[in-house]
């Protein structure tokens, strides 16, 4: 079995670090050169940067913020926000990255995914999906989550997977920020669909929600910001548990 991974989420706006509730209500949580240095030496397998006001303010991710972040990481480093070609692809991976994520470019032009997948390997291909439940149908959100479409959960995903993509993060509304645990049906539902590795974002509070989103769930990676970065669960002590409790974890 696969081992599972455990990856912190920086999402960055104007140059820090920031969290919200339900993608909402942002507040400072560091400088993201600092936490990525501090996540990598406390055992995290991977590293997400989001700039997530790049779409909204039609702008490409902050580039050399990337290039100082990888200098600071020996971990694998997927880089989001913004990204629309493979020329914006080239310059993350010049600057570090090994994976890149797209989202709303995704969604706008699928064949994207193709072109990506094809230039550079599906396994540097990630596509982040962000959504929420409307009259009890999972929906898929763009621009930050700001935009709704009539875009079904489930469908997209098995789009996303058939066209090459590597790996889906997924993201649901409802539960991020809230520390109630993932959306663990939705991504099981997920996982049963598609081959391709899921990551499980959005919702974790405690240590018995990544063993729930693991287990019940089936994801392959769980990601996390806000429990990290303000210190409520280190690394090590949710690797040592989830390691206890007979999953595949590097320590």
């Amino acid at each position: 079995m696969l081992t599972k991974r455990i990856i912190p989420c920086l999402d960055i706006k104007d140059g820090r670090t920031v969290k919200g509730i339900n993608f909402v209500g942002l507040r400072d949580a560091g400088d993201p050169v600092e936490l990525a240095a501090k996540y990598a030496k406390s055992g995290a397998d991977e590293l997400v940067f989001l700039d997530i006001s790049a779409t909204e303010q039609k702008r490409k991710t902050l580039a050399n913020l990337v290039l100082e972040v990888a200098a600071a990481i020996d971990i694998p480093f997927t880089v989001g926000g913004g990204i629309s070609s493979v020329e914006d692809v080239d310059l993350l991976l010049k600057n570090g990255a090994d994976k890149i994520s797209i989202n709303s470019s995704a969604v706008r032009r699928p064949e994207l995914i193709n072109e990506l997948a094809t230039t550079y390997g599906s396994q540097c291909v990630v596509v982040a999906i962000d959504a929420k439940q409307i009259d009890g149908i999972w929906k898929v959100h763009l621009v930050g989550g700001k935009q709704p479409t009539d875009i079904n959960l489930l469908d997209w995903a098995e789009e996303v997977a058939n066209r090459g993509a590597g790996e889906i993060l997924f993201t649901s509304m409802d539960h991020d920020g809230t520390k109630q645990g993932f959306a663990n049906q939705a991504l099981a539902q997920m996982s049963n669909l598609v081959s391709i590795p899921i990551i499980a974002s959005g919702g974790a509070g405690n240590t018995k929600h990544f063993f729930e989103a693991f287990t019940v769930g089936k994801a392959d990676a769980a990601l996390a910001a806000s429990i990290f970065h303000y210190e409520e669960i280190a690394i090590p002590d949710l690797k040592k548990y989830l390691k206890e409790k007979q999953l595949p974890i590097r320590l």
